[in-house]
């Protein structure tokens, strides 16, 4: 026979009806193996195999059935338990203030008048550099202080015109007239100078409110024209990179032995860094500073966090994903365990965070079990 013929042979062979498919033909290697592919268009659907046709459910125990398939299309992953010593946490209420070093108000030093300064008054967000002249500060007298002000300003006028009168006289006569005689004369007339430039200014002169560090305007509490009075607060300034949190704890024992921490917050985790205790009780509570050392995380000064901080105390339990836990029909905290290949029995368990994403399991699991770490709040649905 022709060479040339065997290739056209051989598919006209395994085209015919009732050839025999060779071992693993049409099946992917990394899926399991109840994952078949789709019958093609035109040919007829194979018959669904054991576990194709059952769905997931209850049983009257509590615990659930969930076939192979179904759990590889909810992604169940498990963890085997182990118990071990865990470093305690501490939770903490906190709140985000400004870096003491990065951060900054100005305030009005005596009762005036509010203006703009060169380039306006600065707004909320606006960015500014320490040094900064923000806004110009125009002192307000009343009318008998003012009064008696230009009152002082002619007498020192007067007084100023008769020194140097004196000034003039003793340099005619000079030689006539002791020397010491005619240095106080001009020593006179020149303090009486001097302080008539200082009362002059003080009548008109305007304060520069500066920024006192670089940073964002944070608070902008005045506009122009208003009328303020000593120690009102007009601007805030912080630097958004050089937050801190402060917490309270109510045992001043524990901040001697806080080794890390993290903040919980609405837009997520932060990692903290332990700056240091006060040794001044605050409303019976010790202040506790924290550094935030994840960078460009959005926060507000004056925003309520929850701290967890690890201290050198530990405890034995087995550690979790926060995710493993899941609430029950009563509200009770549960975790899932697999009991067996296609059932999932719950677990009531006891429990406590030791940082923004792992937990600590003090009862309610045996060291050795296979828990959901991964889909366990699919399977607390199953009904």
């Amino acid at each position: 026979m022709n060479p040339s013929f065997l290739p056209v042979l051989l598919a006209a062979a395994l085209s015919l009806p009732g050839a025999p498919a060779t071992a693993h033909e049409g099946e992917a290697h990394d899926t399991p193996s109840d994952v078949r592919a789709a019958p093609a268009e035109g040919t007829a659907a194979s018959a669904p195999g054991p576990d194709e046709g059952a769905a997931a459910q209850r049983q009257a125990d509590g615990s659930v059935f969930v076939p192979k398939l179904v759990q590889y299309r909810i992604g169940v992953r498990t963890q085997r338990a182990r118990l071990e010593p865990l470093s305690a946490p501490l939770q903490l209420a906190g709140v985000v203030v400004a870096d003491p070093n990065a951060g900054g108000r100005v305030q009005a030093s005596q009762a005036g008048r509010v203006e703009p300064g060169p380039s306006g008054l600065p707004v909320l967000g606006q960015r500014v550099a320490k040094g900064q002249v923000i806004a110009w500060l125009q002192p307000t007298i009343g009318n008998v202080e003012r009064s008696n002000q230009q009152a002082e300003l002619a007498a020192i006028d007067a007084q100023l015109e008769i020194a140097k009168g004196r000034v003039a006289r003793y340099e005619q006569l000079d030689g006539a007239v002791p020397r010491k005689d005619l240095e106080a004369a001009r020593v006179e007339a020149r303090a009486l100078q001097l302080r008539r430039a200082a009362l002059s200014a003080g009548l008109g002169a305007r304060e520069a409110l500066r920024a006192p560090v670089s940073g964002v305007v944070s608070v902008a509490a005045a506009v122009a024209g208003q009328v303020v009075e000593p120690r009102d607060i007009l601007f805030e300034i912080v630097d958004p990179s050089r937050l801190a949190i402060e917490a309270l704890a109510y045992d001043p024992a524990l901040a001697d032995g806080i080794r890390s921490a993290d903040a919980v917050t609405s837009g997520g985790t932060l990692s903290l860094q332990f700056a240091g205790a006060g040794r001044q009780l605050r409303g019976q509570a010790l202040p506790l500073l924290f550094r935030v050392k994840t960078p460009g995380v959005a926060l507000a000064v004056g925003q309520p966090v929850q701290v967890i901080a690890r201290s050198a105390r530990t405890l034995r339990g087995v550690a979790l994903p926060q995710e493993a836990l899941v609430r029950n029909r009563a509200g009770e905290w549960v975790v899932w365990v697999h009991v067996a290949p296609e059932r999932f029995a719950p677990r009531r368990v006891v429990s406590e965070a030791l940082d923004a994403r792992t937990v600590a399991v003090a009862s309610g699991i045996a060291p050795g079990d296979q828990v959901v770490v991964s889909g366990a709040s699919l399977l607390a649905q199953v009904r």
